[in-house]
C-alpha cells in the first residue's frame, strides 16, 4: 500500500519523491482534524542542513510484525536534532491493543495484559502523537515497522493516509557495511543491523533493548555518531531522508 502510495506523488520514474508536494496535497485536501493539522505543520525546506534539521526519534513495541493483523501496545519519543538530544521532550505512551497480548509479545517487550488493561486505546493517544511528530522528520530504526504501524493505525482511526519522511538508521547501516571494502567485510565480526549491534560498532553505550522510549533515545543517539562519521551535516536533508 504504502509503496504505491509512494509512487503515485513521483514526478517520473527517475525522480525523488516530492515530499513538500504531497505534504501541501494532503493539507489541502483532508478534512479538518488531526491529519491535516499535521499536513499544514509542514516540514523542513529543501535547502534544509541537516545540521540544522528538526528531527524526532520514534519507537513503537507491537503485539507482532504484521502491521494489517498486530497492533501498538507502546510508543516512544524524544526530540532531536544532529548534534542535541531534547531530553525534556520525551514521551512515553502504554496503548491498551484490544486484545490478549501473546506469550511471544510479552517476552520481548516485558508488557504484561496487567500493564496494558488498564491503560487507554491508542485513539486517546494518536493525536499527541500526531502532534509531537509535527514539523520534524522522523529517525527510526527499521522503516517497515514504525512507518507501516502508524499508517495503519491512522487509516483505522481517521480513514486516511499517514505518511512522512524518514532518517532510517538501519538503512544507514546497511549502505554503510555495503559500502565497506570487501576485505573490511571478511574481517568483520559484527555485520548485524540490530540497533544494539549498531551502537557496539560506534562505541554507543548498550541498553537494555524492546522499551519504546529506550529505543527512540538509542536510535536518536545512533543516527547522531552515523551522522559524525559519515554524513556531511552541512548538505540538505534532503540528500539524507526517505
Amino acid at each position: 500500500m504504502l509503496a504505491k502510495l509512494y509512487d503515485n506523488f513521483r514526478q517520473d520514474g527517475n525522480q525523488a519523491f516530492d515530499w513538500h508536494d504531497y505534504y501541501l496535497t494532503q493539507a489541502q485536501t483532508l478534512p479538518d482534524g488531526p491529519l491535516k493539522r499535521f499536513y499544514q505543520a509542514g516540514i523542513p525546506a529543501f535547502d534544509t542542513k541537516l545540521a540544522d534539521a528538526p528531527m524526532i526519534a520514534l519507537d513503537l513495541e507491537t503485539t507482532g510484525l504484521r502491521s494489517q493483523k498486530d497492533t501498538i501496545v507502546s510508543v516512544g519519543s524524544v526530540a532531536m536534532s544532529a548534534k542535541r538530544v531534547k531530553c525534556a521532550s520525551a514521551k512515553y505512551w502504554v496503548v491498551n491493543p484490544g486484545a490478549r497480548l501473546s506469550a511471544e509479545s510479552i517476552t520481548i517487550h516485558e508488557l504484561t495484559h496487567s500493564d496494558v488493561e488498564q491503560a487507554p486505546p491508542l485513539s486517546r493517544y494518536f493525536d499527541a502523537i500526531l502532534e509531537a511528530m509535527a514539523g520534524k522528520v522522523v529517525v527510526v530504526h527499521c522503516a517497515a515497522i514504525e512507518r507501516q504501524f502508524l499508517y495503519q493505525a491512522a487509516k483505522k482511526l481517521y480513514g486516511q493516509d499517514l505518511f512522512f519522511p524518514i532518517l532510517d538508521t538501519l538503512a544507514i547501516e546497511q549502505k554503510v557495511l555495503k559500502q565497506r571494502s570487501l576485505l573490511k567485510r571478511i574481517f568483520t565480526a559484527n555485520t548485524s543491523v540490530r540497533l544494539d549491534a549498531c551502537r557496539q560498532r560506534y562505541g554507543l553505550p548498550r541498553y537494555k533493548a524492546h522499551h519504546a522510549l529506550t529505543d527512540a533515545f538509542s536510535s536518536a543517539e545512533l543516527l547522531q555518531a552515523q551522522i559524525a562519521h559519515h554524513f556531511d551535516a552541512d548538505k540538505p536533508l534532503t540528500d539524507y531522508w526517505s
